[in-house]
């Protein structure tokens, strides 16, 4: 068999991607997406995921042409299994004839046979154990430590890909700013001068304490004068309302029923996010947006984002470790006082 990596032995017309994660996870994989469209700038590249990534996939249009929703499995646990959309759904992409399917759903175990079950006249992903090298087939061993953002970018990377940075991305449309002007939650708001405190999990073994956010809030806003804004789905109002009650400080509770979109949008003009390890924290590193990150249960080495000086994480299982986060926080906001950024010319700085 031929040694040459993957995409440079096969005339790749079409690509189907799988990663059928949460919004975290999707935007880990965006490095990957990056290179591999770098790699093959004329293919279709179609994602398979979870159906709430139809939208990741309008966002990143730019590397996705096309998503399709996936049904679910058995043993894969993010969603209940549509049993009546399953043989539509394979013969669908069977039907389509792609040229690689591209596993990027862990380490393969139960994602790999779904994968194949695509109809691809190549696959590719990880694996459990050691390596598969066929013409059609590579699978490399699954590392089991490592970021996961670097994770997924050194598989395209071994398939011939070459890396196009391992920085994540949030791109902000039009719409995003408007349906957040639309919903008055940023007003009275001055850009720069602000954090968002994010409190909320969807696990809630992830969440730290409401009272320990609304200690370092407090102290924050007192320190710095920046205003104080909580931020979450609709779901998390009562949850930020919790938080606020227990500061002395003012607080704007923008939990509200509006698209995820919109929050990132009242995110970049702050400067600071304060949160648990959840999927807000990898928004925050796409939009260059400086954070503090508490981790209380996932591996800190895989789940973190990679640029250690402007995201500052912290494991405090136990939420005893306040005096760490405000030391963090206060070392980023040191660094970008709007009144220093001025003098040195580098205001406004998004």
């Amino acid at each position: 068999m031929s040694r040459r990596p993957l995409l440079h032995r096969l005339e790749i017309a079409s690509v189907v991607v799988f990663r059928a994660l949460h919004l975290g996870d999707m935007l880990c994989a965006v490095p990957a997406l990056r290179a591999l469209r770098a790699a093959l700038p004329k293919a279709h590249i179609t994602l398979v995921g979870l159906p709430w990534a139809s939208q990741f996939a309008r966002r990143f249009h730019h590397y996705i042409d096309d998503f399709v929703a996936f049904p679910g499995h058995p043993l894969l646990p993010e969603q209940d299994m549509r049993q009546a959309e399953l043989t539509p759904f394979y013969a669908g992409l069977c039907a389509r004839q792609f040229t690689l399917a591209l596993q990027l759903h862990g380490n393969g175990a139960v994602s790999n046979e779904i994968v194949a079950g695509f109809g691809a006249r190549a696959m590719a992903g990880y694996c459990e154990g050691k390596a598969v090298a066929t013409e059609h087939t590579v699978l490399f061993p699954y590392a089991e430590v490592g970021a996961e953002p670097d994770r997924l970018l050194r598989l395209v990377e071994r398939l011939g890909a070459s890396a196009a940075g391992d920085y994540l991305e949030f791109p902000l449309a039009q719409e995003d700013r408007q349906e957040l002007e639309a919903s008055g939650i940023a007003a009275g708001l001055v850009p720069g001068n602000y954090i968002c405190v994010h409190p909320g999990a969807r696990k809630r073994d992830k969440r730290w304490p409401p009272r320990r956010f609304a200690e370092v809030a407090d102290r924050l806003a007192a320190e710095f004068g920046v205003g104080v804004v909580l931020t979450g789905s609709a779901d998390e109002a009562e949850l930020a309302d919790e938080v606020a009650s227990h500061m002395l400080a003012r607080a704007v509770n923008a939990a509200a029923p509006v698209s995820v979109g919109a929050m990132a949008a009242l995110m970049k003009n702050a400067r600071l996010l304060v949160c648990n390890d959840t999927g807000v924290s990898h928004i925050a590193a796409g939009l260059r947006l400086q954070s503090v990150v508490i981790f209380s249960r996932a591996d800190i080495a895989r789940r973190a984002p990679l640029d250690r000086d402007r995201h500052r994480c912290i494991w405090d299982p136990d939420a005893q470790r306040t005096a760490a986060v405000l030391q963090h926080a206060r070392a980023l906001l040191a660094g970008t006082d709007p009144n220093r950024q001025r003098r040195a010319g580098l205001w406004p700085y998004w």
